[in-house]
């Protein structure tokens, strides 16, 4: 601990000089006062006596009077070193325990005490800059899924709470502001095994500097960012970070691929959510006349998408009509009130948007316009995840979590990276495509959404397939979709897309030939990854699935197999 050993002998410079101030009158005056021994002749201590003696003086210990009794000098003498050590003790335990308590002490003490840790990690690691709700749910998916990750947040309470909590595996937490680029190296940003850095703090200009820094200090590691705002996004995007998610438009766009293409919503769903979330109802947004409480950054996404894109009637209700960014015939107020959900046509609505950034007067909102309309349909901003209970008790068509679509988009990115390419392509083909599509899903999952994982042929991922492809054994997509323990069950998985020499196809044949370098995308439960995965990695395994039958592997069983299968010279 090279940085804490000088403050604590920074702070213990004094408490020592008295201490060993005090020891050395106290040991010099036992020498210089005389002593009568048994025999009644007179003696003095040694060095090594009078220490001995203050030692268990000044520890308040009291072995007596050795190695003969005192006379009157050396007992009023030990009186006055018992006040003397005593006294030196009590400051300088005084002086430690205001030590220990000392803020910046105890986090450049955690501080080393993680980066210590950190240098005995082993496995890939994420840092996560920013523990609200968006990292909690992050760090809680990516440690189900073996995946190490690195804290890193301002607010000590935030820390605390991620010590007291059971994560499974050891979380290193950090108290620094992940602003300043040297508090993200120490917290691993150039370690070797750091995959990468999820900046999803509430501070857009906060995550904007993480990703320059990232992109500044470690250009192999990824960077994936919250933005808040259209131009924050597109500044971060301008020098290459890999994933920029505003949350607001995210939204606003699958809002209005629900009304125009409800099936390819549905897809882009079910391919997003976060692991182990129920299966999502198809959206039925209606057609009509919008009403939309709150202006900020989600409500302007709101009414960009449908006023200006969908051409659908909207009404917004804001406290500040009168900016001029407002459309014009805004109501003005917050939504909490009937009179202003009536003057804003709430009788005659079909959908209400409810989009301030303060949950309470959301719930506000909807109730009384539960009792104005009760059939109208509601889409609902969550704010924080843990009103969840309260929003669940109002029961909107469509809540929304900005937290879960930041972590899900994060998720599934990271598990498979060709997704993103997959939904725009998906998005394309037409909502009677996706119908389809999620006939095909919904027979390999009915109750939870299905797993994305990424494949790419080579040695690193695939050994199994890229040495049956040197061996001359073609390797059919097919037959990586069955199961490695009886080859005519099929795995619940779905090959969406292959990408090969730059070009994507999308749903590939069964039959398909697979090449080095091909990067495959599929879907389906996370127990047919894991058995997919004994076919990509183990060449026996793989020759099952393909000709049903288990060829000798090592040396000595394919010896023994040349032998089983020589002819037997047999002589009469």
């Amino acid at each position: 601990m090279p940085s804490v050993v000088p403050m604590i002998l920074r702070r213990m410079r004094v408490p020592l000089v008295v201490l060993i101030v005090a020891y050395s009158i106290a040991t010099v005056g036992f020498t210089l006062i005389p002593g009568v021994d048994d025999q009644g002749n007179p003696w003095r201590m040694s060095f090594f006596e009078a220490f001995y003696v203050v030692s268990y003086t000044g520890s308040t210990i009291g072995f007596g009077e050795v190695p003969y009794d005192f006379s009157g000098g050396q007992r009023m003498w030990t009186m006055v070193s018992i006040y003397l050590t005593v006294f030196s003790w009590l400051y300088s335990v005084g002086i430690i325990i205001s030590l220990l308590q000392d803020k910046n002490f105890r986090q450049e003490l955690s501080r080393v005490q993680l980066q210590r840790s950190l240098r005995r990690f082993r496995e890939p690691f994420y840092v996560i800059c920013g523990y609200g709700d968006t990292g909690k749910l992050l760090t809680r998916s990516l440690l189900s899924r073996g995946m190490r990750v690195v804290i890193v947040d301002k607010d000590p309470e935030a820390i605390d709470s991620l010590r007291i909590k059971d994560q499974g595996l050891y979380v290193p937490g950090f108290t620094v502001d992940a602003e300043i680029p040297g508090n993200l190296v120490k917290a691993g940003l150039k370690h070797p095994l750091c995959r990468g850095v999820l900046a999803v703090t509430d501070n857009n200009h906060t995550n904007l500097k993480i990703a320059t820094t990232v992109k500044l200090l470690n250009k192999h590691s990824q960077v994936f960012c919250r933005a808040g705002s259209e131009e924050n996004a597109n500044n971060m995007l301008s020098f290459g970070t890999d994933l920029v998610v505003n949350p607001y438009q995210d939204f606003a766009r699958r809002l209005l691929l629900g009304i125009r293409q409800p099936d390819t919503h549905r897809v882009y769903d079910w391919l997003t959510s976060l692991p182990g979330a129920g299966l999502p109802e198809r959206p039925m947004p209606p057609q009509g006349r919008w009403i939309l409480c709150g202006f900020g950054p989600f409500g302007r996404a709101v009414y960009e998408a449908l006023s200006k894109e969908a051409g659908i009637d909207l009404v917004v209700v804001t406290p500040h009509p009168n900016q001029p960014d407002v459309p014009a015939g805004s109501v003005e107020g917050k939504g909490t009130e009937a009179v202003t959900l009536r003057e804003a046509g709430i009788d005659k609505a079909v959908a209400l948007v409810v989009a301030t950034p303060d949950d309470a007067d959301n719930l506000s909102v909807m109730m009384t316009a539960r009792e104005l309309n009760s059939s109208i349909y509601m889409v609902a901003l969550q704010n924080r995840l843990h009103n969840r209970l309260l929003f669940q008790a109002v029961n909107p068509e469509l809540p929304v979590q900005t937290s879960f679509l930041v972590a899900s988009r994060f998720l599934s990115v990271l598990n498979a990276p060709l997704l993103k390419e997959f939904l725009q392509e998906a998005e394309k083909q037409g909502n009677e495509w996706n119908e389809q599509l999620l006939e095909r899903m919904a027979g390999i999952t009915t109750t939870i959404t299905p797993e994305s994982w990424h494949v790419q042929i080579g040695d690193e991922e695939t050994p199994a397939v890229t040495l049956a492809l040197r061996l001359g054994e073609p390797v059919t997509l097919g037959n990586l979709c069955r199961s490695p323990r009886h080859r005519l069950t099929c795995l619940d998985a779905i090959p969406l897309m292959l990408r090969r020499n730059g070009r994507n196809t999308l749903l590939p044949d069964e039959k398909e030939k697979l090449e080095p370098g091909d990067r495959l995308l599929f879907c389906g439960t996370d127990k047919a990854n894991n058995l997919m995965q004994w076919s990509l990695r183990h060449l026996n395994a793989l020759r099952y699935v393909q000709t049903g039958h288990q060829r000798p592997d090592g040396l000595v069983w394919r010896w023994l197999a040349k032998r089983r299968a020589a002819p037997v010279d047999v002589r009469e």
